[in-house]
């Protein structure tokens, strides 16, 4: 039975939002058939880790597909294969694109209803839990609701800076066949931060990364702590929204809502932890493709587990003209390599030049993995393949950011660490916030190559957008708010 639901509940994804919304909610005796036991919550719940991590969502569209696309991180051709062409020229009608946005929609919506379903029978069942586990659940719970809504409003909304009380998505928090409303942009915000506090005081205490004994390290290493845990669920509490996630989710949330103070709390809480180590040189350098450390896999505080989308994302990266890449003077005018960023480590690594027709394209390295390890190896790479979802370096812009207004000095300290942390020995120094700003947005679209976050950034400051050609995108809604599906419109949500 069990498995019957949550394979059903899964299949909810490929419903649109008001539908899946009209359906009629599974029976009370499926309900506690599920969740008569606290493996019941924990696979009910490790079903949205999943759903999320699929090839459509975060397992590639939100991470390597349309934002970098939009952000216009990639050189596309006109014989795209991707089929991305329309989508880089900002044709949200183009069929390709709806199919691929309308089922972001539908995925997201699909994991908050799921998220729900967990909530609303968690209490009533407290007594099955044993140690920590209720407060994890439960606190992850309510995070995952409102990262998804936050990267629904983010995608489907105005930003606050232009569209504060903007009707903008749905905030779904029950578990029914009631219809939810618009909220507006500031109302989504906010029910998110409520999410993310509460999600955050229930890990407080609850979760072990909190802990001196949980240290931040790579799997099968002599020092790793990650795998250790008794029961497979709170192991590798980085592949979680796990508390110090919780923080940086809260900082960017906070930030988007032009609450430096509570952004720049949330975010020097996680740096002042120490938690999380800058990657060594000889780990992201190394020539050895079992220790070589791709993505500074210790600075995630939080990535989507894909195992299983490593033939997918070399068919994204590194088929040749079908491939998303970058021609030889996009990549060099991204990475600044005639100036500050010659010495930048991420573009010795992350990019592969590779000639054909005349012309030098550079295909993306961070998701490779070693090939010529055999299928069982579990030693075949540093880490096991992921999705960024929130770094350490972006704490340090965040906070960068935040205190820029009271503390210029310390905002360029923070802002400076993280390129000589990437291989740039010449600082910045600066009087003036928009000249910090200009090089907050260039880094970070360094840092975020391939993992479809820059797009949002430009969106919350509205920027205009510069294309690896050089050409200028002009900031606006008809560029940065992606229309909602026909479904959402048809039931009065407009």
């Amino acid at each position: 039975m069990r498995k019957t639901y949550i394979i059903l509940l899964l299949s909810l994804a490929c419903c649109s939002c008001k539908k899946w919304l009209d359906v009629k909610p599974q029976t009370s005796v499926t309900d506690e058939e599920l969740f008569k036991t606290e493996e019941g919550f924990e696979e009910a719940l490790n079903g949205v880790y999943l759903n999320c991590s699929r090839t459509a969502l975060y397992g590639g569209e939100l991470t390597m597909g349309f934002p970098d696309v939009l952000a216009q991180n990639y050189s596309i051709r006109i014989y795209d294969q991707l089929r991305y062409l329309q989508t880089s020229r900002y044709l949200y009608t183009d069929q390709d694109f709806v199919l691929r946005k309308d089922s972001v929609w539908q995925g997201l919506y699909s994991g908050i209803l799921n998220c729900n379903m967990v909530l609303q029978n968690i209490d009533q069942h407290r007594n099955l839990f044993t140690g920590n586990h209720y407060a994890i659940i439960k606190g992850e719970a309510l995070a995952l609701r409102g990262y998804l809504h936050f990267d629904l409003l983010r995608l489907f909304a105005p930003s606050f800076k232009t569209g504060a009380q903007s009707k903008a998505i749905p905030y779904v928090t029950t578990y029914s066949n009631k219809i939810t409303p618009l909220s507006t942009v500031t109302e989504v915000l906010q029910k998110a931060v409520a999410d993310l506090n509460n999600a955050k005081t229930l890990l407080y205490a609850a979760d072990s990364i909190r802990s001196t004994g949980y240290i931040v390290g790579y799997p099968n290493a002599d020092t790793a702590t990650e795998q250790n845990a008794k029961t497979l669920f709170v192991q590798n509490r980085r592949h979680h929204l796990n508390y110090f996630a919780v923080c940086g989710e809260l900082a960017r949330v906070y930030l988007y809502l032009n609450n430096t103070a509570d952004a720049l709390k949330n975010a020097e809480e996680v740096i002042n932890a120490n938690k999380f180590p800058w990657t060594a040189d000889a780990d992201f350098n190394n020539a050895d493709p079992k220790l070589k450390d791709h993505i500074y896999y210790k600075e995630l505080l939080f990535a989507w587990n894909i195992p299983k989308e490593g033939d997918n994302l070399v068919k994204r990266f590194t088929t040749g003209n079908s491939s998303l890449d970058l021609v030889e003077t996009g990549a060099t005018y991204l990475y600044e390599t005639g100036s500050v960023g010659g010495e930048d480590n991420r573009f010795k690594q992350w990019f592969q030049p590779v000639s054909e027709d005349n012309v030098t394209r550079y295909e993306l390295q961070k998701y490779k993995r070693n090939t010529l390890a055999a299928p069982t190896d579990l030693t075949a790479n540093r880490h096991p393949l992921v999705a960024p979802a929130i770094r350490l370096s972006e704490m340090y812009y965040i906070a960068a950011e935040c205190s820029f207004d009271t503390d210029p000095a310390k905002a360029l300290q923070y802002f400076n660490t993280v390129r000589s942390h990437r291989g740039i020995i010449a600082q910045l120094s600066t009087s003036s916030k928009t000249e910090l700003l200009a090089e907050l947005l260039k880094e970070a679209r360094k840092e975020w190559y391939g993992e479809g976050q820059i797009f949002y950034m430009y969106k919350r400051l509205n920027q205009s957008i510069i294309a690896e050609s050089g050409q200028v995108v002009p900031a606006g809604n008809n560029v940065f708010v992606l229309p909602l599906p026909n479904d959402e419109i048809e039931f009065g949500n407009r």
